[in-house]
């Protein structure tokens, strides 16, 4: 859906009262080459182009120790994504599925994720591959891929496997 204020065949929304919930502290700046979401892949590819994820200076120090890590985990703020859809029509057919069953930038919270792999950390600008978002777009948090993370805190009792 590339204009904010249309709606598709059989698309349902819900009224919003203002967000007051939550309060989220940006911790940067994505930079991409997709400045209009019609330019935007879908997905982001791993063979993607380079971007940058542009820390702000204060977070810098919270980059010690990625670099080990081949593919690293991006959540942003889709920003400039309407947050009202509860059932939408990906293939502009009138048929409509919930939002909760696809991985539309159209949400209540319009967090994204992207795994992406990791090419270099240059004076807290990280360089990437692997993104589908707009230039601008506010980066929420960093990870190291789930799959490759090993634990650095000791066990706790729920971490062990129950055997049946």
């Amino acid at each position: 859906m590339s204009k904010t204020a249309e709606l598709r065949p059989n698309e349902r929304t819900v009224d919003l009262a203002p967000a007051t919930d939550a309060t989220l502290r940006f911790i940067g700046t994505i930079r991409t080459p997709w400045t209009d979401r019609d330019d935007c892949p879908r997905q982001g590819r791993l063979d993607g182009p380079a971007c940058q994820l542009v820390l702000d200076p204060i977070w810098r120090d919270g980059l010690l120790g990625l670099d080990e890590y081949e593919t690293i985990e991006v959540l942003y703020w889709l920003d400039k994504s309407r947050r009202d859809l509860i059932r939408q029509s990906p293939k502009s057919d009138g048929r409509t599925v919930g939002t909760f069953a696809l991985r539309s930038p159209v949400r209540p919270n319009p967090i994204g994720t992207s795994m992406v792999k990791l090419l270099r950390i240059e004076n807290g600008t990280l360089h990437v591959q692997g993104l589908d978002c707009l230039d601008g777009t506010p980066l929420i948090d960093i990870k190291p891929d789930r799959c490759a993370f090993t634990p650095k805190a000791p066990p706790k009792p729920g971490d062990r496997q129950v055997s049946s």
